[in-house]
């Protein structure tokens, strides 16, 4: 650490707690090498390509809230980059309650090719230079500044290379630090890296993407001109939920044996592409899709997630921006079931396929602002209970949906996907 950080008494250290409170079990930091190891825990997954900023508040170093984004690939975007996270996070911090006394970054990123991992934190030095002068012209200073790239870090603050050499520093392997012990015992839980959490929500690729989109093309011909017909609107309403429902309850009958990517392998194999893609249509249906989001809780919950992620990855080709839907209602259950760190990268997943989906928007700001969910929850409780006759709701049965907030399921152009926020 630099000579400022190392000269702090035992409670200035800085400090994390589950979901970020102040009060509950502390975990005290007290070096670079600390900091880096407790990313993963502070995020709840490993960051890929990321720059992470963490801020911290009040003498005893406690981290409040943290942004990231991914790294832009073009030099020219980082000086615009490092005003606008600043910005976010600084401005951000002042509406949830102070301004942050100091700021923590990090730069995480593979090397790519036969390019080396230090060579890695002397490209993106500029980054971090950028950074600091963005977050010390809103008068917040910049405490560390750290690369992690090919499991070693540096730190762009410290010049003792007693504690930060210039070949960098190890970091400590996954899940074997007191530190990472630490952690699990006061609830922060690690759940995988970003590319793995972002892998089990991308589309399919392939053949059976191919197949896929060709029984999206087959719906789209078949339901769109039923849904602009109003008198069989209600029709394909009724259908979409039994048929969300009825696959449901066939993964609920087929557990997978494990989980992770070969869970997901064995609930694409319990989907029929034509099922899924009459499923996908549906959803753009705003009020189809609010019904969906009822299902967030209790028995329900685990089902509808892997139906939603499931279809998240059949949104292939000319439909990608049809994922917006399930991608949200992926992050809902997400958010609804305690798992935050999941639910803001299915949010910002669905924003990148449709930046203008209200729904994610809405639910991506509540999420990252630390709004309780149980409000909505509460809320989507009552709109069933009036939708559904409670001796109904429990044989299974619905009753057609109403019509408003009605959107016609189209066939949508490619477009760019833009950098996360």
């Amino acid at each position: 650490m630099t000579n400022n950080h190392e000269s702090r008494t035992p409670s200035d250290r800085p400090s994390i707690s589950p979901a970020g409170a102040a009060t509950g079990p502390q975990i005290t930091l007290r070096s670079p090498a600390e900091l880096a190891d407790a990313l993963p825990y502070m995020l709840g997954f490993h960051p890929t390509d990321s720059l992470v900023m963490v801020a911290v508040h009040g003498e005893g170093g406690r981290f409040g809230g943290r942004l990231r984004v991914g790294i832009p690939s073009t030099p020219a975007e980082w000086e615009d980059t490092a005003r606008q996270v600043a910005d976010c996070l600084i401005r951000g911090s002042e509406r949830r309650g102070g301004k942050p006394d100091g700021i923590v970054v990090y730069l995480c990123q593979e090397p790519s090719g036969e390019e080396t991992a230090r060579r890695v934190m002397t490209r993106l030095r500029p980054l971090a230079q950028r950074i600091r002068l963005a977050c010390g012209a809103l008068d917040v200073p910049v405490l560390e500044a750290l690369c992690l790239s090919a499991g070693r870090f540096w730190s762009y603050v410290c010049p003792d290379e007693r504690c930060c050499p210039a070949e960098g520093s190890r970091l400590a392997a996954v899940g074997t630090s007191v530190l990472a012990a630490t952690a699990t015992f006061a609830g922060l839980q690690v759940r995988g890296s970003l590319k793995e959490i972002e892998g089990r929500l991308a589309p399919l690729r392939g053949a059976v993407a191919e197949e896929a989109e060709r029984a999206l093309d087959r719906a789209a011909a078949s339901l769109v001109p039923r849904i602009l017909d109003g008198a069989t609107r209600e029709e394909v309403g009724a259908e979409t939920i039994a048929l969300a429902r009825a696959l449901m309850r066939r993964m609920t009958l087929a557990p997978p044996v494990e989980g992770g990517p070969h869970a997901d392998d064995w609930d694409d194999a319990l989907l029929g592409h034509d099922e899924a893609a009459s499923l996908i249509l549906g959803l753009q249906d705003r009020e189809i899709r609010d019904i969906a989001a009822e299902w967030m809780e209790d028995e329900e919950a685990a089902p509808a997630l892997r139906l939603w992620r499931a279809l998240a990855r059949r949104c292939v080709g000319a439909y990608g921006e049809h994922a917006a839907a399930p991608l949200t209602l992926a992050g809902w259950v997400s958010w609804s079931t305690g798992d935050e760190p999941t639910a803001r990268i299915a949010f910002g997943l669905a924003l990148r396929a449709d930046t203008a989906y209200r729904f994610a928007q809405l639910l991506h700001h509540a999420c990252n602002e630390g709004i309780d969910p149980e409000g909505l929850r509460q809320c989507l409780r009552e709109e069933r209970s009036r939708r559904e006759p409670r001796r109904e709701r429990s044989a299974g049965g619905t009753r057609p949906p109403g019509r408003r907030g009605r959107t016609a399921p189209r066939r949508r152009s490619r477009r760019t996907a833009g950098s996360e926020q």
